[in-house]
């Protein structure tokens, strides 16, 4: 299947909301400091009643597991995760002297744009092996005013970090680029999505970019994060369709919860 054919499968899926349920390696092994991914199949347990506690008050893991979008949504060239990149530790993992600038490079070294006291309810990377492109989605539960606070702060970004420098592990310089990225407007109640462009040098000494697209959004009472990047093509159009995807089909998991309560 081509990657056109892919997007226009995703894009139907968007209408039947199917309940199946899924970051390039880079040709590099996982590193030992990112946390584990947990895999999904490409067919998720659907939420028994049992799992859903009274009022479906909250977000089950098996609900969120079932709210995932996979390589089954994407198609090819899209697969489960191998690994982490190696440039996640070369690149990332940078300090600057602005602060808000150090927090966006922290929760993208974490790959979690919403902080360490949000810890997914379930979580999916996956690998382009055409563009070698990484791609994680999660989806946690917060409270909405909590989601909202992320939403303005990342919205301030392109504005406070629109062009910084940082200094890498090793003692390289790479300049930072944000951007904001338009999101559907149908995805979930609240979004923002920025693109972060982050230039420098690779080992060999031959310039480099690596390319993040991330977005946050709030659905009801959870929230669904993703970033989508790598050293050589990212596909906006994928991180867009993913979004819309994954929020319509979290609405969705909610609603059939609370039925079944």
């Amino acid at each position: 299947m081509t990657a056109p054919r892919a997007l226009a499968a995703v894009a139907l899926s968007l209408g039947t909301l199917v309940t199946v349920t899924a970051c390039s390696a880079l040709s590099a092994p996982p590193t030992a400091r990112r946390a584990p991914i947990t895999q999904a199949t490409s067919a998720s347990p659907t939420p028994s009643p049992s799992a859903s506690p009274a009022g479906a008050a909250t977000l089950t893991e098996a609900m969120a597991r079932a709210a995932l979008v996979t390589d089954a949504d994407l198609g090819e060239p899209w697969t489960p995760t191998q690994g982490a990149a190696t440039w996640r530790d070369g690149v990332l993992k940078a300090k600057t002297q602005l602060p808000d600038c150090q927090r966006l490079l922290d929760a993208l070294y974490a790959d979690d744009v919403f902080g360490a006291g949000s810890p997914p309810r379930a979580v999916v990377g996956l690998d382009d092996a055409w563009n070698e492109a990484q791609l994680r989605y999660q989806v946690v539960a917060r409270e909405p005013a909590e989601t909202d606070r992320t939403l303005a702060w990342l919205k301030t970004l392109p504005q406070k970090c629109g062009q910084f420098a940082a200094t890498t592990v090793t003692g390289a310089v790479e300049g930072a680029q944000v951007t904001e990225l338009r999101l559907p407007e149908t995805a979930g109640d609240a979004r923002q999505g920025l693109r972060i462009m982050l230039t420098g040098e690779s080992a060999d000494g031959e310039p480099s970019t690596l390319t993040l697209d991330v977005a946050a959004v709030r659905v009801g009472e959870d929230a669904i994060g993703v970033t989508n990047g790598g050293l050589g093509d990212v596909q906006t159009d994928v991180t867009q369709t993913v979004v819309d995807l994954g929020a319509r089909r979290l609405a969705e998991v909610r609603k059939q919860g609370r039925v079944q309560v």
